[in-house]
Parts: C-alpha cells; sequence; structure tokens
C-alpha cells in the first residue's frame, strides 16, 4: 500500500507492480490531474536510469520536457559545462505536465490500483508493527491490510506522522518566489540558468511549451522587502540578474507564486512495516533541485530491497520485510546523506566558504572542472569523488593557488582542530558521513 500518487509514489507503485505485487496506490485528491505547485521543475540526471525503467522517459519526450543542462553564474564569471546531448540528462518538466502523466502511467499498469480520494488517517498496527491503514473515501470509512505501507505523501507526510517517524528539521536560511513567462530567448542547448549571487540566487529555466520559470531564491533578511510590494521586488531582483532574462518583453503568464518558510526536513525512511520514500523521508533545499529525483530513486532503492520479501507468498511473517527495509534505510542513509549534509549547510544562506570559492572558481576557468562541477551537482558522483585528490590538484593548478595547508590536511583525513570556518569544517563532516 502505498500513500501518495505523486512522483516517488507512482515510480514504487510501478517498479513494485513490475516484480509482481499487487499496489493499491492512494492519492488524497480525486482530480487525476492534480499537480504540486512548489517545485524546482528539474529533475536531476541522477534519476533517468528510474525513468528510463518505467517509461516516463519517453513520455516525457512525447510532450516537450526538456532535457536538462545548465550554466551557473558565479563572482569568478560563468561555469560553462560542454553541454552534450547525448550526455547524461533529466528534464526541465512543469508539474502540472509532469504529475498527471506519472499517475496515468502508474493507473495504466498491471497491478497497481488507483484509489483517487482516499486519505488516510490512522495505521493498522499489531503487535508493534504496521499492517495497513484506515481512513475515508468520499465520506466513507475504509481500511487497508498490506505487507507493507509506503508513505510517498510529501514533507508533510501523513504516514511519518502517525508512525512516529523520528524526524530532524533544519532552517532553510532563504524564501523563494518564482513565475512563468512565455516568449523569452533560450541559451543553447536550452541550457537553465542558475545564479549563485552570495547569498542570494536565482534560476532561468526552459521547459515544455515555450514557457521559462524564474525563480527569486533570496536571503530572509530581505523578506521584508518581497513582503511590501512582492510584484515590484520579484521585477526588480530578475531585471538585476546579470545577463537578465527580457521579462520585459516577454508574456508572465502565471501569479508570482512561491513560500517564505520551506525547512528541511529529514526523517528515519523505514520503520517496522513501513517505509518513507521521497519528501516524506528527505525533504532538501529547492535550490538544491533533487527532490523529484530522490523521490524516483528512493522508490527504486525500496522496491530493488523489498520487493522479493513483499512478493513472497510462503513469508509466514514480517520479519523478511523489515530486514528489507533496514537495508533501504540504510542505502538511503548513504546514497542522500553527504549530499543533503552539504546542501542543508549552504541552506543557511551563508557566504562561500574556502572549498566552496575554491571549487566554483576552478569550474569558472577550466572546461573540465566546469564538467566535474555539473556532474556533481547533477548528484552523479559522491562527495569524496567530487574532492579527490586529483580534482583537487586540477583545481589548483586552473586558480593558480592551492587550498591552506589546514583545508589539505583535513581532506587528507588528518585530525586536525577546527578550521574556525564552520561550514569549511561541515564540508569535511559531510565527506566523512
Amino acid at each position: 500500500m502505498i500513500n501518495g500518487a505523486s512522483v516517488g509514489g507512482c515510480t514504487a507503485a510501478i517498479l513494485y507492480a513490475r516484480q509482481g505485487a499487487r499496489v493499491a496506490l492512494l492519492e488524497r485528491r480525486s482530480d487525476v490531474n492534480a499537480h504540486k505547485v512548489l517545485c524546482t521543475h528539474y529533475i536531476q540526471a541522477s534519476a533517468y536510469p528510474v525513468m528510463a525503467a518505467t517509461g516516463l522517459d519517453k513520455a516525457l519526450e512525447q510532450v516537450g520536457a526538456i532535457a536538462n543542462t545548465a550554466d551557473y553564474w558565479t563572482r569568478w564569471g560563468w561555469i560553462r559545462p560542454p553541454h552534450d546531448p547525448a550526455g547524461a540528462h533529466g528534464y526541465s518538466v512543469r508539474r502540472e505536465t509532469l504529475d498527471p502523466l506519472l499517475r496515468k502511467l502508474a493507473a495504466g499498469t498491471e497491478g497497481v490500483d488507483l484509489k483517487a480520494g482516499h486519505t488516510v488517517d490512522e495505521l493498522l498496527v499489531e503487535g508493534g508493527r504496521v499492517v495497513g491503514v484506515a481512513g475515508t473515501a468520499r465520506e466513507e470509512p475504509f481500511s487497508l491490510r498490506a505487507r507493507l505501507v509506503v508513505g510517498a505523501d510529501g514533507k508533510d507526510s501523513t504516514i511519518a506522522r502517525l508512525a512516529g517517524a523520528r524526524t530532524e528539521t533544519t532552517e532553510n536560511g532563504r524564501f523563494s518566489y518564482f513565475a512563468y513567462f512565455k516568449g523569452l530567448a533560450r541559451q543553447p542547448g536550452d541550457a537553465a540558468r542558475v545564479y549563485y549571487l552570495e547569498p542570494d540566487n536565482a534560476y532561468v529555466m526552459p521547459m515544455e511549451d515555450d514557457v521559462t520559470v524564474i525563480a527569486a531564491v533570496v536571503s530572509k533578511a530581505r523578506l521584508d522587502e518581497f513582503k511590501a510590494d512582492l510584484d515590484g521586488a520579484y521585477t526588480n531582483f530578475v531585471r538585476s540578474l546579470p545577463e537578465a532574462p527580457d521579462i520585459d518583453n516577454a508574456e508572465r503568464i502565471s501569479k508570482i507564486v512561491g513560500t517564505v518558510n520551506y525547512p528541511l526536513i529529514s526523517r528515519d525512511p523505514a520503520g517496522s512495516g513501513y517505509a518513507l520514500i521521497g519528501d516524506a523521508a528527505l525533504t532538501s533545499d529547492p535550490l538544491a533541485a533533487v527532490g523529484c529525483a530522490w523521490a524516483m530513486q528512493s522508490a527504486q532503492w525500496l522496491v530493488s530491497e523489498s520487493a522479493p520479501a513483499v512478493t513472497d507468498a510462503d513469508a509466514a511473517s514480517g520479519a523478511a520485510v523489515d530486514a528489507a527495509l533496514a537495508r533501504y534505510g540504510a542505502r538511503h542513509a548513504e546514497e542522500t546523506g553527504p549530499h543533503h549534509h552539504l546542501i542543508a549547510d549552504y541552506a543557511a544562506a551563508r557566504p562561500f566558504n574556502e572549498i566552496e570559492e575554491f571549487s566554483f572558481s576552478a569550474a569558472a576557468r577550466d572546461a573540465r572542472m566546469a564538467a566535474h562541477f555539473h556532474t556533481f551537482g547533477s548528484r552523479l558522483m559522491t562527495v569524496e569523488e567530487f574532492l579527490a585528490p586529483e580534482i583537487v590538484a586540477r583545481m589548483e593548478e586552473v586558480n593558480g593557488h592551492g587550498l591552506s595547508d589546514e583545508v589539505l590536511r583535513r581532506l587528507a583525513g588528518e585530525d586536525v582542530a577546527g578550521s574556525g570556518d564552520g561550514a569549511a569544517d561541515d564540508v569535511f563532516e559531510g565527506v566523512a558521513r
């Protein structure tokens, strides 16, 4: 049983059904065309294998989703990774396109029963183990028993709340507003533009149907400015961007929407009889654009670990499922933990630390380092790989200077005292986790 028929839930339903499971896919909203509003709209390349496995890649291409890449503005100039049309990529797409498409793909998969308009408000528990859910559907009560209950129900997850999942919350030092435009000129390769303005950020992202989303991701120190005059503050912010998009000669086709408080939330992704995927397990900073990708990938991690136990008709108890869930929890932490640690640290809206200055400046000066930077941001490599000794040496060569001796000793794994740069210290902790 999966609660939540959005990105993670639909992906998990498709993958479980293809492994022979019968899946009840519950969605509280009755409209199959319902979609999430707040989203970065960028599916990282790390999720491409999952999209290919579900058939979502071809479906997205048929509706005109953009095979994505990005350029990055920094105070050292533009980071411009080489754009290879045949290279690794994800997709940029509006949620009003993505969500119904994925939901219909799941509903059309044999073994998946999409139950729209079903609201879960209780977990069924026996012997300390979750064995199902209960709730209401069109004002009528329902209950469902299942070998596994999956919470794919977002950052305010009902399953997580009812199960009492351990939760850690980190404040986000930025707020964000975005709007959709038509008629904007596009960059070569339909590249998105991401701006590191220190501490503010922005992105300009082309999508299907000649639509571009422009987001202002701004330090909370400027919140009063935006509250006083949202339209004026947003418009002036976008106009002030280096090589700004020409919004004055484009058509804005939406309201300016956003949020002033979007904390980062990390939960234990599994317990006895239940698992959490997507934002229910980990709500990271929208600026990092990992939400959709990690929703799909966490669905795949869960299915790969647990499908054999879930579909074993001879299993006499939930022990095999719970053992699989423990493996999933460990894999989730291994795959996302170091990345999220760095993302959460940067969400404080602080200045760049020494390692960030070193790596960003190198990427702006060297095509090889630009490609390396983009690959890391696409979550196609580990933190350790990003800061491998040969990479640090290349960064030193192109920058004309090295990292401080203390930083180099810490990268080498030596136990030295804190640097006094808390953000830089967090980078090392992220490498070690």
